[in-house]
């Protein structure tokens, strides 16, 4: 197990490039971060203003392309063409930047706000301790990203991590409100700024003694340093050493996480022998899909929710979940064992139904998305789970380990559009 000690993350603040008022309604030019949108998703929000912020983060191969790679030039071309008009306008000082986002917890309903700054951040190994990742990550989308940033040699989007420390760094620090938008979902975005010198460096300093976790965007963070390390070695500090990030304190109250269910097409178990094989390791009781999501946000013990064809499904339950380290054999540790993300994969998904590597399992946030596709084929089943806790993210990460991929789900989602950050932009 991995043991980490003397954490120094280096942050400095930016000038940001932001849209002019003059191109159109910011609620318009917005969109989520590039890995939550479908392709309908893309074509609704790029035929909303020609300058929003899609035809930038997710490049299209056109008809014409000579290689799979011109997409990437043509952000590029695109975002110095909308810097050269005036749609894109750069701070005159480097700033940092708070980031308030308003919402309604989609499981309690409780009205929340939470707060992050938004920084150039040092990157470091992961081997450094400084900054420190939980999840596992998919080689292929980082050659998309590493070639989107080669291409545009620009932050389009901030990744989200955060550090042990009080919200009350950003309530002690006046910032000038820029930037509100609320978006489709309800969510209200509010971008501040402050470039007082005093300020500045009280952040600045607070974040010297901080160790930091990735939230969201280990791709993104782990791109980012394959990137620098190709520029090979240098004296002093160079653009590269930096990426945009937006930091929460852990003890925000507006931080919340949600779980990511998991849809297996092509099952391999008939629906009928499912709740048999689940028996062998579990409490199991009959429940009709409807009503998963709520079983599961009530229950006391380790609980999973199978959705499947026919309007029924399945309740498993265990009440101890040390049953679980007789399951699952390797190096991992007792609390990476225990985890319910843990236990779906290794002791059910792999262990009773066969299904091994993630490459057949599909991910949704919305539970009922989940059930709607375990109903709507026949042969289909939904794993719907519980979220995974800040505290044991934190836990796994300190140990140098990594949950599965797609462990975690902070919502909401940073909103991409509000800043950009070249490196043409460095002094």
């Amino acid at each position: 197990m991995a043991v980490y000690s003397l954490p120094m993350a280096k942050i400095r603040p930016l000038r940001a490039q932001r849209f002019a008022p003059h191109v159109g309604e910011l609620a318009h030019l917005v969109a989520p971060p590039y890995d939550v949108i479908s392709s309908a998703g893309r074509e609704d929000l790029g035929s909303r203003n020609p300058y929003n912020t899609v035809w930038l983060t997710i490049p299209e191969a056109e008809s014409g392309d000579r290689s799979q790679f011109v997409k990437y030039g043509r952000s590029s071309a695109r975002l110095s063409a909308w810097r050269e008009e005036g749609a894109l306008v750069l701070d005159d000082k480097p700033n940092y930047y708070r980031y308030r986002q308003t919402f309604v917890d989609p499981v309690t309903g409780r009205r929340l706000t939470r707060e992050a700054l938004i920084t150039l951040l040092k990157v470091e190994p992961y081997s450094k301790g400084v900054v420190l990742p939980h999840e596992q990550t998919f080689p292929k989308h980082k050659e998309d990203r590493l070639r989107l940033l080669e291409a545009t040699r620009t932050h389009l989007e901030c990744i989200y991590g955060l550090y042990e420390g009080s919200s009350k760094l950003l309530r002690d620090v006046e910032f000038e409100i820029v930037a509100e938008v609320t978006t489709d979902d309800g969510i209200v975005h509010e971008l501040a700024k402050t470039a007082n010198p005093a300020a500045i460096e009280a952040i600045t300093k607070a974040f010297e003694d901080k160790r930091l976790w990735i939230a969201d965007g280990h791709h993104r963070y782990e791109t980012a340093l394959a990137f620098r390390e190709s520029m090979g070695d240098h004296e002093g500090e160079i653009p590269e050493d930096y990426m945009m990030i937006a930091l929460s304190a852990m003890d925000d109250p507006g931080l919340i996480l949600l779980p990511t269910h998991r849809v297996v097409e092509n099952f391999p178990v008939p629906a009928d022998r499912i709740e048999e094989k689940l028996r062998t390791r579990f409490r199991t009781r009959t429940v009709p899909n409807s009503s998963i999501a709520d079983e599961l946000g009530n229950s006391e013990s380790t609980a999973f929710g199978i959705g499947l064809p026919g309007g029924m499904g399945i309740i498993a339950t265990m009440d101890d979940p040390k049953q679980a380290l007789h399951w699952i054999e390797g190096d991992g540790s007792d609390l990476l064992k225990m985890l319910d993300v843990t236990i779906l994969h290794e002791a059910i998904l792999k262990d009773l139904f066969g299904i091994v590597g993630m490459d057949k399992v599909g991910y949704t946030r919305d539970a009922r998305e989940a059930i709607d596709a375990a109903e709507g084929g026949a042969n289909t089943v939904s794993f719907l789970m519980n979220p995974p806790s800040v505290s044991e993210m934190r836990q796994i990460a300190l140990g140098g380990e990594k949950m599965p991929q797609k462990s975690t789900y902070y919502y909401p989602k940073l909103l991409s559009g509000l800043v950009f950050w070249s490196m043409s932009d460095w002094q």
